[in-house]
């Protein structure tokens, strides 16, 4: 099935342009077509041209225009879209019902601090490397919030997603950071919630609500912050275990005992293997899984806390702590994705959640089903954030058609392997997902729910799934709002059919 790309009428353009600057260049649709989902690098790679478009993109400069622009759109019954850095893996971001693209980018910048009470305020559209730096050289101060994607993801984007740095160990997860929004409902009502004091019991949190809503209830435009000064002491150390399963444990003892280092990390020993071993494969045991921890904050803190950690790993090797540098330097290089994707190599990664008493299972059970998968070539996982109930892990999959040819020879996905191709990626994504649900786990820690993981969204809430769906009718009755995300049902199409290599990955009803 096409996805029923809705017109937007010439007199909705027309009044569209005279809120805000309003295209429909080529450039400018296609851009909004693709975020960094793997489905549509793929598709991007075959250059074929997305059917999913939108008809324009907006770009509201204040939060006066997008509430004009919902208005407008919302008595059209046209679907928005809202987009910032694009740099979402679910493919929360694509207009996949056309209408209107809603880019925020314009939207920049820290609108005021509190340097008594710690407390910021800074516009949607704002970069999250530009935000940082802008906190670090005015003020001496940090959000703390450190994505992979820092450079090319918004604040808006991290709100939206519930994203998590990888310093969260030590500062949580942007939804711990947040401490009011202002959001645009889908009529264009602006509202405010929290804000007024550092607790309150004063109903239900509001904030929260929108918090990961991924913009289908409302379209956050500002956000209130709690931030830090700047650490003044940071130590590292390494570790290597002979099993995934100990370092696990020790990971648990160490945040159980009230130790919060900013990085706490375990790699199994494919990934030990595959990300730490260039330059140092003569000091890492065989078989190791390297546990990388490191902390920063007052020095007195950090010196309790890596003796905590200290004597929670003394079962295992001590490492040299430039493997620590190493990751410093490199943690943020995906480069070695567009290598592969232009081999021909299906690749994609998935990060989950659950309690400590389940992780094992879930490591050992999800390995072994992608291990068993035609034309698996590597099947891995680290452990990336931690608290005192549990952690999240994060899988790595990647396989190719079976064949006497060799990765390197293969320039891309042709549709002789398309049919392979799609069957590996579902399988492998299916595997992941079905295990976590019966071990009553999240599906997703920080990468949010999108397009990709809509299928088992409502498997894993229950019969709470209704209050989300009663809570998007009521909030917005006419579904304009980032339609056919997280699982929910649309006004505009029963199904989502992504134009991609692989074809119709995931139809709904």
């Amino acid at each position: 099935m096409t996805n029923p790309t809705l017109s937007v009428p010439d007199n909705l353009l027309s009044q569209l342009e005279s809120i805000c600057t309003t295209t429909t260049t080529e450039d400018a649709l296609t851009e909004a077509a693709r975020d960094w989902w793997p489905l549509i690098s793929w598709h991007i790679a075959q250059k074929d041209t997305p059917s999913y478009r939108p008809l324009a993109v907006c770009r509201p400069l204040n939060t006066g225009e997008v509430s004009q622009v919902l208005k407008l759109c919302n008595s059209a019954k046209v679907p928005v879209t809202p987009f910032g850095g694009r740099s979402g893996v679910c493919g929360g971001s694509l207009p996949v019902f056309g209408g209107i693209s809603l880019d925020l980018r314009g939207m920049s910048g820290i609108v005021s601090m509190d340097n008594t009470s710690l407390l910021i305020e800074a516009k949607a559209g704002t970069f999250g490397h530009v935000l940082e730096g802008e906190l670090r050289s005015r003020e001496g101060l940090t959000l703390g919030h450190w994505p992979q994607s820092i450079e090319i993801s918004t604040l808006g984007g991290w709100l939206a997603c519930r994203s998590a740095g990888q310093y969260s160990t030590r500062y949580g997860k942007i939804e711990d950071m947040v401490r009011s929004l202002e959001v645009v409902l889908a009529d264009g009502t602006v509202i405010r919630t929290g804000g007024h004091a550092p607790r309150s019991a004063t109903g239900p949190d509001l904030t929260q609500l929108f918090v990961g809503s991924e913009g289908t209830l409302g379209i956050i435009t500002q956000a209130e912050l709690s931030v830090h000064r700047l650490a003044k002491a940071q130590e590292s150390k390494v570790f290597a275990w002979s099993s995934f399963e100990k370092g696990l444990v020790a990971s648990r003892q160490i945040l159980q005992r009230g130790a919060t280092p900013a990085v706490l990390r375990l790699y199994d020993s494919i990934e030990s293997s595959r990300n730490f071993s260039l330059g140092y494969g003569s000091e890492i045991p065989p078989g190791s899984c390297l546990m990388i921890v490191i902390d920063e904050g007052d020095a007195e803190i950090v010196q309790a806390t890596m003796g905590i950690v200290t004597q929670e790993c003394h079962e295992a090797v001590g490492m040299n702590t430039s493997l620590a540098d190493h990751w410093l330097q490199h943690r943020n290089d995906v480069s070695i994705l567009d290598t592969l994707l232009e081999a021909g190599v299906v690749v994609d990664t998935v990060e989950i959640a659950a309690k400590w008493i389940q992780l094992p299972s879930i490591y050992s059970e999800i390995l072994d089903k992608l291990s068993g998968l035609d034309g698996i070539l590597v099947a891995s996982a680290h452990q990336s954030h931690a608290y005192t109930d549990g952690a999240c892990l994060y899988f790595t999959f990647g396989g190719q058609e079976p064949s006497p040819r060799q990765v390197s020879s293969v320039p891309l996905i042709k549709p002789s392997n398309i049919q392979w191709a799609n069957h590996f990626y579902k399988t492998a994504w299916e595997s992941i997902m079905d295990t976590v649900i019966q071990h009553q786990g999240a599906i997703s820690h920080h990468h949010g729910i999108g397009l990709l993981r809509a299928p088992w969204l409502a498997k894993s809430l229950g019969n709470s799934m209704e209050v989300l769906a009663t809570l998007k009718k009521s909030l917005d009755p006419n579904g304009i709002l980032n339609p056919g995300k997280l699982g929910l049902s649309s006004s505009f199409g029963d199904e989502v059919d992504l134009p991609l290599p692989f074809g119709k990955i995931y139809p709904r009803s």
